[in-house]
């Protein structure tokens, strides 16, 4: 039987479209490629302390790793909580109480916008990582850490810089 112009047309536009696609995986291979620079560039380190200019730490040969925590910064001129500023270092090291007021208001109103860790002995407590500069007072840091204690900030730590082999005691 013989086939038709139009019969024929259409056998050979079928068997073209019948055909396996191939795909083209360089393309595929060049994307992924960019994605995995662009993800390992931008890599948030939680390991990193945020930057102050103001706060020089001091260096250290802890080991461990810190947490995402509520950091205090304390630099020569303001106290800060999360780089809110609360107070200035003037007022603090003036004024003859051992906590610092502003302080303790701003922990509470953060320890009562989320849960509290249960510890061993069933009590509430918070974390809290101070940054001070080397040259802070101990007078300062001390305030600082007699506040912390008043409030649900139990557990506080000390962020450094970590010190490498090669450095002098």
């Amino acid at each position: 039987m013989k086939m038709s112009a139009r019969a024929k047309r259409m056998e050979r536009r079928r068997k073209r479209t019948s055909a396996v696609a191939a795909l083209n995986l360089t393309s595929l291979m060049d994307i992924f490629t960019i994605i995995l620079i662009f993800l390992l560039v931008n890599n948030n380190n939680a390991a990193k302390p945020p930057e102050n200019r103001d706060i020089v730490l001091p260096s250290s040969t802890a080991e461990t790793v810190p947490q995402e925590v509520l950091t205090i910064q304390l630099s020569g001129k303001n106290l800060m909580v999360q780089d809110i500023p609360v107070a200035s270092v003037s007022d603090i090291l003036a004024s003859e109480e051992m906590t610092i007021a502003a302080l303790k208001e701003e922990l509470d109103f953060r320890a009562s916008r989320s849960a509290p860790t249960i510890n061993e002995a069933g009590e509430p407590e918070r974390e809290i990582m101070l940054q001070a500069d080397r040259k802070v007072p101990y007078v300062l840091i001390s305030k600082v850490m007699r506040t912390c204690m008043d409030t649900e900030y139990t557990k506080i730590s000390f962020a450094v810089l970590r010190k490498s082999e090669g450095e002098g005691q």
